[in-house]
């Protein structure tokens, strides 16, 4: 087999195509996984737009698992045929940021199929911009994560976004038994976020997303009490008026001891950082260009805390692994959609538009093995 089906962008171009490409071969450093899932992100299409793919052409998507096809001849404790899942955030693995577990902050971060993070030049993303939606991927040996056999390929494709949960409740730093409210709580990011939340000692959920016909499956994810807050259902004008911060209170009274925030636009963040409890944090994680409505001196007076994380680390993606392999932690209901390789563009199209209800977790499946993990 000397070619294979990828999902390719090429620049200038507003859709992706399903080509032919040839099948990569490892270099001395390299393994070539067979891609049993990769994961579909929601947001790929808006980041492409943006510029941020900055080698072009290219294959798309940074979440991969699958069994090693091919290894490099320098490549040690790697075998043809393991079980693996592809770690897509490259990095330097030498600098102050890499070596105190805060590798998503290197200057040549940037994922697979993805976006480059870093400024600057990037040699291992020259190198190693193709990504996980197509039958083989080539990456670093030092990017794969053996898969424990109990957990499947459809889950290990989406332990990124796992792991990216994991980062953004770490940041808020949460006292045991505290209030969380988690914005976009019906997305990928959100739904990670809640299945993961008896884990972090939090007491209480309150979700925030479009309209309650959604928001009522998530909570079913909690295993703690959950309050749902349907946008659509607050007040006409409640963009201008903070309509969300008093719905926020009514159900947090105290204020929440943090936001976990993906929301990619408008005022909902702003808002729900205005319901915080003294001391409270707001964890943004969903790139949201509008302003913040709040002063500095609003923040200061109640002791708000403003932080952000673009990835996660490497250490977060291993917790995920150890939860799923112990069986602490269970997320096969969260993959809601599962697509073939060959439908991959009707994929990219549905979880955009987000016609299906639920649509938690999508993943595109390259192989028969793939579709059988789920």
């Amino acid at each position: 087999m000397t070619t294979m089906l990828a999902l390719r962008a090429h620049r200038g171009a507003e859709t992706l195509v399903l080509e032919e490409v040839p099948v990569p071969e490892p270099g001395p450093l390299d393994v070539v996984v067979k891609v049993a899932s990769a994961g579909l992100a929601p947001g790929i299409m808006r980041l492409l737009q943006m510029g941020v793919f900055k080698h072009l052409p290219t294959t798309v998507g940074h979440e991969a698992a699958g069994t090693i096809a091919a290894v490099g001849r320098d490549v040690r404790g790697r075998t043809v045929g393991d079980r693996v899942r592809v770690h897509p955030v490259l990095n330097c693995r030498d600098c102050a940021h890499c070596r105190t577990d805060r590798d998503m902050m290197c200057a040549q971060s940037a994922l697979l199929g993805h976006a480059a993070l870093g400024q600057g030049a990037m040699p291992l993303y020259a190198e190693y911009h193709d990504g996980g939606l197509a039958e083989y991927i080539r990456v670093p040996h030092w990017l794969i994560d053996a898969l424990p056999d109990s957990v499947g390929f459809d889950v290990a494709a989406k332990v990124h976004d796992l792991a990216n949960a994991v980062s953004a409740l770490k940041c808020a730093d949460l006292p045991v038994g505290s209030t969380v409210v988690v914005t976009a709580a019906t997305g990928t990011m959100g739904t990670a976020t809640v299945k993961l939340a008896e884990h972090f000692g939090i007491a209480q959920l309150v979700l925030v997303g479009r309209d309650r016909a959604r928001l009522e499956p998530v909570a079913g994810l909690a295993g703690v009490p959950t309050g749902l807050v349907a946008l659509d259902d607050l007040p006409e004008g409640w963009a201008a008026s903070g309509a969300l911060t008093g719905r926020l209170r009514e159900l947090a009274p105290g204020g929440a001891d943090a936001v976990i925030d993906f929301i990619p636009d408008g005022p909902a963040t702003g808002q729900a950082m205005a319901a915080l409890a003294t001391g409270g944090s707001l964890v943004h994680m969903g790139a949201n260009a509008t302003p913040l409505a709040l002063p500095p001196v609003a923040m200061m007076m109640r002791c708000w805390r403003f932080l952000t994380t673009r990835a996660c680390t490497r250490n977060d993606t291993r917790a995920v692994l150890r939860l799923l392999e112990t069986g602490a932690l269970a997320c096969d209901e969260l993959i809601t959609h599962r697509f073939p390789l060959t439908d991959a563009i009707k994929a990219v199209d549905a979880i955009q538009q987000r016609v299906d209800k639920p649509m938690w977790m999508t993943v595109v499946n390259p192989s028969s093995e793939g579709m059988a993990s789920g």
